[in-house]
């Protein structure tokens, strides 16, 4: 059985995430969306908020397992019994960054990174433009997938 995790802090959960999960989901058995907790990073959304509207976003989804996690992520990884790590990639940056951390978890415990690089048209959307947004009150419907809550 394949097994993934799909760590980040998912604050909040974009439509570039979204087709990360899905697009993983045409070649994994199983994925965890992994929220990790990160106690250095100001989140616009309470961790609770953030499980609850993911899972009900992937609540007709049997395959999709929604979790947080407060330790490294190949030892969330190694808990939950996953192999691999899937990460979506936007920019070069992102690719570099990703391939040092993909890099340091094979040699520590073994798990296999997949990099799926965002869609063209995905790449401008980032959690950090949708949090501005929801601050400044703006509509962020088209940012979001389809049918997630954000009250």
């Amino acid at each position: 059985m394949r097994k993934a995790i799909f760590p980040g802090t998912f604050d909040p959960f974009t439509i570039g995430h979204y087709s990360v999960v899905e697009r993983a989901l045409t070649f994994m058995d199983e994925i965890v969306i992994g929220i990790g907790i990160n106690e250095n990073k100001n989140t616009y959304f309470p961790i609770e908020k953030r499980e609850e509207m993911i899972r009900e976003l992937y609540k007709d989804e049997p395959r999709i397992t929604v979790m947080s996690y407060d330790c490294l992520t190949i030892d969330f990884a190694q808990k939950v019994g996953a192999r691999f790590i899937v990460r979506g990639i936007r920019t070069v940056k992102d690719f570099e960054y990703e391939e040092t951390i993909a890099d340091i978890n094979r040699k520590l415990a073994g798990i296999e990174t997949i990099l799926l690089f965002t869609e063209p048209e995905l790449t401008c959307v980032s959690s950090t433009i949708v949090r501005e947004l929801l601050t400044y009150n703006k509509d962020i419907s088209q940012f979001i997938p389809k049918g997630m809550r954000i009250s």
